[in-house]
């Protein structure tokens, strides 16, 4: 069975008609030795340091672009930082309660203390629910409602109808 990861990549990929691996590819690279250390080295056009969410959907994007890609990560994909942390991405997808991605826009701007940039902000939670959809079709897995609906939370500072409607629930 394929990680998580291993199989939003590798599914990915494969539509696209791009070669993906999670490792070096071996006939590539150029091997030397020091004293007892043996050091392989590889030839890559985009370094990705963290195997994240967001670390894996730039591999792939950057690979979809015709790049040839290495991840770094400390950690095993399926256990970096996305997973571990287990706190889900925010997007007024609208599943569980009423939700609006305006709404989003000005809890994060207000939980900003009116210091981010709401250019970047605007796109951000304007685009959200098509990131995760997106993310949906890859093949990410998340957890779903009875009625298979992605299930949704909701994250500190989170209030309905522009903080007019009370903390969402």
């Amino acid at each position: 069975m394929l990680s998580a990861a291993r199989y939003l990549v590798t599914k990915t990929c494969q539509h696209q008609r791009r070669a993906f691996s999670l490792s070096a590819i071996r006939k590539e690279a150029k091997t030397s030795s020091i004293g007892e250390y043996h050091i392989v080295d590889h030839a890559f056009d985009s370094v990705v340091v963290g195997a994240g969410g967001a670390g894996l959907r730039a591999a792939m994007g950057l690979s979809e672009g015709g790049q040839n890609v290495a991840v770094i990560t400390k950690l095993f994909p399926t256990r970096s930082h996305t997973v571990a942390a287990q706190g889900g991405v925010n997007a007024a997808l609208g599943n569980m309660n009423p939700d609006d991605w305006r709404w989003h826009f000005y809890d994060t701007v207000k939980g900003s203390d009116w210091l981010g940039d709401q250019n970047a902000i605007h796109y951000m939670t304007r685009e959200a629910v098509r990131a995760v959809i997106e993310m949906e079709n890859y093949g990410m897995p998340f957890s779903r409602t009875e009625e298979g609906k992605i299930y949704q939370r909701s994250f500190g500072g989170q209030s309905n109808n522009f903080g007019k409607g009370g903390m969402a629930r």
